[in-house]
């Protein structure tokens, strides 16, 4: 089963890789990856998807969240009232991250198993390591150092 749905989104990327940008293919093999790993069937995988497709997106909009306006900020130049409600901010995102991912979980256990659910944190963590790995690999000659 598994080998089938790698294959498929293997064959997938092949005909429309041209016409995708470079995120859209990394989220493809991140599908393809996850549902490998989780061993989802065909029916978990039509419930699992959405929900955590919704957890990505929700996860985006944070992060964006909290990197707006940042990079005009002068730093050194932060009065103690800037920075406590940087602070502030700073804990309700913190807030927002742990209730979207606690939402998650939640929503998962509905769909699937438990066990499934805590190697999907495993599968997620492995499949960015693949991912640094490969543009490390791309980005750096071999037998140069780093800098």
């Amino acid at each position: 089963m598994k080998k089938n749905i790698l294959l498929i989104v293997l064959i997938f990327l092949g005909i429309t890789g041209f016409a995708q940008d470079k995120h859209e293919r990394i989220k493809a093999l991140k599908i393809a990856y996850i549902t490998e790993q989780l061993d989802l069937t065909k029916a978990e995988a039509e419930k699992f998807w959405p929900v955590y497709n919704k957890f990505e997106e929700d996860k985006n909009a944070l992060r964006s969240d909290g990197h707006r306006d940042k990079k005009e900020i002068d730093f050194k130049k932060l009065t103690e009232a800037e920075a406590n409600a940087m602070l502030v901010e700073m804990k309700a995102l913190n807030s927002r991250r742990n209730e979207i991912y606690t939402n998650l979980i939640t929503d998962l256990q509905k769909i699937i198993s438990a066990k499934k659910i805590v190697q999907l944190k495993k599968a997620e963590d492995d499949f960015k390591q693949k991912m640094f790995e490969e543009y490390r690999k791309r980005h750096r000659p071999e037998g140069k150092p780093r800098p």
